[in-house]
């Protein structure tokens, strides 16, 4: 009777034993499938930051390519008005080259012109009323091209249009006044080709 208890007992010990390796096993088994799991939410993790990173590398990349084609716009607009005000200035002021090169000519037609002493009936005179026939046609085509000289007599000295050669004190003249023109000056549009060369009160 001893022994079947003894008996017994030892196959419900071993029953527990294998109840315990089965538990065990179970847990070494389940260990890896919640490291596995672990693992693919690890990667999912991994994989999210790399993807957000790389989303936000685009973003920044899109924002300087953004940024550098305004640039190159404003650029192109600032370049294209810059040649349209030096396209549109070398057109206005394009005969100012040649209107130098007849100012001399005006200046001698001019001082041949002031040799008349009005008297109609001597040589000089007959002479000289072809000069001012030419010169009467010179200046007109010069003011067809906005070509014009500048008034000075009488009036203020100013440095941008009058070059001051001489002084002089004159009586019941303020200082600083334009009392005669030596050589005209000459505007083309609103541009002096050449100042007057003036003599100024002091």
């Amino acid at each position: 009777m001893k022994e079947e208890k003894e008996t017994v007992t030892s196959k419900e010990e071993k029953v527990e034993e294998t109840k315990q390796e089965e538990t065990t096993e179970k847990k070494a088994s389940d260990k890896p499938e919640e490291v596995e799991k672990n693992e693919k939410e690890d990667k999912k993790t991994i994989f999210k930051k790399k993807e957000k990173n790389k989303e936000e590398e685009y973003k920044k990349k899109l924002q300087e390519l953004e940024e550098k084609n305004l640039r190159t716009q404003a650029e192109l607009i600032n370049y294209r008005r810059r040649k349209e005000e030096e396209t549109t200035r070398l057109l206005k002021y394009a005969n100012e080259d040649l209107a130098k090169e007849l100012l001399p000519i005006v200046d001698n037609f001019e001082r041949a012109i002031n040799m008349d002493d009005d008297n109609l009936e001597d040589e000089v005179s007959k002479f000289l009323e072809g000069f001012k026939m030419i010169y009467c046609h010179l200046v007109s085509a010069l003011e067809e091209y906005e070509i014009k000289a500048i008034d000075g007599v009488n009036k203020p000295f100013d440095p941008t249009y009058h070059q001051a050669v001489l002084t002089e004190h004159v009586d019941g003249v303020e200082p600083g006044m334009v009392v005669e023109v030596l050589q005209k000056g000459y505007l083309l549009k609103d541009k002096v080709i050449r100042p007057a060369m003036v003599k100024v009160s002091e």
